[in-house]
């Protein structure tokens, strides 16, 4: 396991070298990067370019990268916040592979963690991807503790890693009531207290969220729960560009940029509110397009429509374009082998590991269709992945040992 970290940590060292002295593009790294320098600094979350409150994305990515913002060369540091993170996902899902199918299991998914594209190339980014999933995977974790070993301490564990997901992207906290739901149906059939285990969670997940939810609530004009990201999102799904053609299901910044009403130093909270009633307004208009327009947001993040936007926005995005096209193909491998590996664990695992998948799929129908968007489901692909793989080795192992028995007694005979 060790040596497979070791090796992770090689493959993500030698891409962070590839941007040591590359600038941020323009992407959602200028806010999660100017959002740490001046948490450094003692401006907490203001916007980058007028004084107005600043709450774009979940605030944990920059927590993390605010105390080696300082300096000259804070980009760099930054970078290897999240390397540091991808490292831990490496040796965490190596652990839960363990957990879940034996130590053979857990190489096989060290090793898939270690050199799947779809991991690693987002390490290095100043984004908030590689601290998301491996956010989810100490969910997992934490979840398995909660029904396994059910004390009071995993319990409140598994609401912290859950309010720590929510504030890393907003769309996991779709996974709280998931996660939730599944450690009470183990609990029931269990035949032991359902309240006993739910509300340490839920109580510890709120405590973990409710200083950023009400320092939101009290400085902006419009209620703010997690971020005011929602808007922009919506406008930029629901437009002209994204219910045909080559971006069909999925996110444009020009349907952003072309909204009449923008000011650069309008309040967050009001553009957001505003852009959502154009969005609304939008598909209200144009409900009978609408199946379509979900099917390619589904099709788009399972690597099954509209590919060469989906690799234009990865380049946008700092990520190679062989990198973007190797993840494409390695996605529909795993994607396959994930399908075995379900069907192989047991229902109990197998639910679990599904919860992030639901909220892909959750947030794919309601946004768009991306990379980005699947990236919480990555750690329970690569498990799944691990469970298919390590059978088939198992398998095959038995068949040969199979002939070599039957080679023996017939040569005996």
């Amino acid at each position: 396991m060790r040596s497979l970290v070791v090796v992770g940590a090689l493959v993500r060292v030698t891409y962070l070298l590839t941007k040591w002295n590359v600038p941020l593009s323009l992407n959602d790294s200028i806010y999660y990067s100017g959002q740490a320098q001046q948490l450094a600094h003692g401006r907490f979350f203001r916007e980058l370019f007028v004084d107005r409150p600043g709450a774009e994305h979940g605030p944990l990515t920059s927590l993390l990268m605010a105390p080696v913002s300082f300096g000259d060369d804070f980009l760099r540091w930054q970078r290897c916040v999240t390397v540091v993170c991808g490292i831990a996902l490496v040796w965490m899902l190596g652990m839960l592979g363990a957990r879940l199918g034996g130590s053979r299991v857990g190489v096989v998914a060290a090793g898939i963690a270690a050199i799947a594209p779809n991991l690693w190339v987002n390490d290095g980014l100043v984004m908030s991807e590689s601290v998301s999933m491996l956010l989810v995977a100490c969910v997992l974790w934490c979840a398995l503790d909660a029904v396994e070993c059910a004390t009071r301490r995993s319990f409140v564990l598994l609401g912290v890693a859950l309010g720590l997901a929510a504030l890393a992207r907003s769309e996991l906290a779709l996974l709280a009531p998931l996660v939730l739901i599944w450690v009470a149906l183990c609990r029931r059939r269990s035949g032991v207290s359902v309240w006993a285990a739910v509300i340490p969670v839920a109580a510890s997940a709120a405590v973990v969220l409710l200083p950023w939810l009400a320092f939101n609530m009290t400085r902006f004009e419009n209620p703010v729960l997690l971020t005011t990201n929602d808007g922009t999102t919506w406008l930029g799904a629901n437009c002209d560009d994204t219910y045909s053609g080559e971006v069909l299901g999925g996110w444009s910044l020009r349907c952003v940029i072309a909204d009449p009403d923008y000011r650069y130093d309008e309040e967050p909270s009001v553009r957001s509110s505003r852009q959502r009633a154009i969005a609304v307004s939008y598909v209200r208009h144009h409900l009978t397009e609408v199946p379509e327009v979900v099917l390619a947001r589904v099709g788009r993040t399972l690597d099954l429509h509209g590919l060469s936007d989906l690799v234009h926005q990865d380049v946008g995005e700092e990520r190679p374009e062989w990198v973007a096209w190797a993840g494409i193909v390695t996605f529909w491998m795993m994607a396959v082998a994930s399908v075995v590996g379900a069907l192989r664990l047991g229902r109990r695992y197998r639910s679990l590991l599904l919860a992030p998948f639901v909220v892909v799929l959750c947030t794919t129908v309601l946004f768009y269709g991306g990379h980005r968007i699947r990236s919480s489901a990555e750690p329970s692909l690569v498990l799944l992945t691990a469970v298919a793989v390590t059978a088939a080795v198992e398998g095959v192992r038995r068949r040969d040992r199979r002939s070599l028995s039957d080679a023996s007694h017939g040569g005996g005979s």
